[in-house]
């Protein structure tokens, strides 16, 4: 009875835990490249591999949950899943232990827990999967071997179409605090107990102000979203640039938001002469505005991105691959 209550939780937790992260990989690079990085890990060499480690991760975890229901290959399952979880525990004692990467993306943007929270709900489910090391002899495919053997392989296929789709487009389901609908205003605001606001460091910090009010204030405003002039797209700027030029045309106000270093030289220095160039070079001769790096990556999936926004509420997102099919 232990065993198949065990097996139940674990197989069930990776499933929606692996699902979480499966609709937004992007979000998981940007945990582990923070892990990954000088001052948690110090494994930078790591960090151009973050995407695909990330992805084999999430697949695995996803698979080995189907894997235990189903009654796949039992051992196998119950090692690795106890493999995996070692990973996770040290991860997350880690983040406990040293207050790094305070929210680990256990769930992804589903679930927010603590450090110490993450590390103690591990800690209880490496009692299941002891449990199911101890009555591995008690997993038995559900159906039948056959039936385990196709769940499996298809549930490997599958994810990583989903995998594959949200890389080329965005996350099919959106856990941030930018989702469609929302009012930014409304997330911006603290509540009463102090507690930081969902949305926070977004800004248009331009050589004059901060011109995010005034992109509130519009009836339709766009914004195009990228990380740095070095990271992006080059194609994806010049298939972004007609759809702007349409907006434009629709009374659309433009802003462009960058955490580039060139709009610290136009903000800090006055010097306007790379981005000059770089508004020549991509057709962009609209607002551009400096934003945190993490508030744009968080905002968007994808380098560089679309937003739409009425009067302060999110109406449309969209990757550059999909720029013939932003809505106006």
């Amino acid at each position: 009875m232990l065993t198949h209550i065990s097996r139940v939780l674990v197989g069930l937790l990776f499933i929606y835990s692996g699902f979480v992260k499966l609709v937004d990989p992007i979000g998981s690079q940007y945990k582990f490249e923070e892990y990954f990085s000088e001052d948690v890990l110090n494994l930078e060499f790591l960090i151009p591999v973050a995407l695909g480690f990330s992805i084999l991760l999430i697949v695995t975890e996803l698979v080995l949950g189907v894997m235990l229901l189903v009654g796949y290959k039992p051992k196998i399952t119950v090692w690795s899943l106890f493999g995996l979880n070692l990973i996770f525990l040290f991860l997350t004692w880690y983040s406990y232990a040293y207050n790094k990467v305070t929210d680990c993306g256990c769930f992804g943007d589903a679930i927010k827990l603590t450090p110490k929270e993450t590390f103690y709900k591990n800690i209880i489910f490496m009692i299941f999967i002891v449990i199911l090391i101890i009555g591995v002899r008690y997993i038995k495919p559900i159906i039948s071997d056959k039936v385990a053997t196709y769940s499996t392989i298809g549930s490997v296929v599958i994810s990583l179409f989903i995998a594959y789709y949200v890389l080329n487009h965005l996350p099919i389901i959106d856990f941030r605090a930018y989702a469609v609908g929302t009012n930014i205003a409304e997330g911006m605001k603290y509540g009463g107990d102090g507690e930081v606001p969902p949305i926070h460091d977004f800004e248009i910090s331009t050589e004059e102000d901060d011109k995010l009010e005034e992109m509130l204030a519009q009836d339709k405003a766009m914004l195009i979203m990228m990380t740095t002039a070095s990271k992006v797209s080059k194609e994806g700027l010049k298939a972004i640039s007609e759809v702007a030029a349409k907006a434009d045309k629709s009374g659309y106000k433009i802003y462009v938001l960058t955490s580039d270093i060139m709009m610290a030289d136009v903000i800090y220095e006055g010097n306007t002469e790379k981005l000059d160039a770089f508004k020549k070079e991509y057709n962009l001769p609209y607002v551009f505005g400096s934003c945190d790096e993490k508030a744009i990556k968080t905002a968007v999936r994808a380098n560089p991105g679309v937003i739409t926004v009425h009067k302060g509420v999110i109406v449309g997102k969209w990757n550059w691959t999909d720029a013939d099919d932003v809505e106006l």
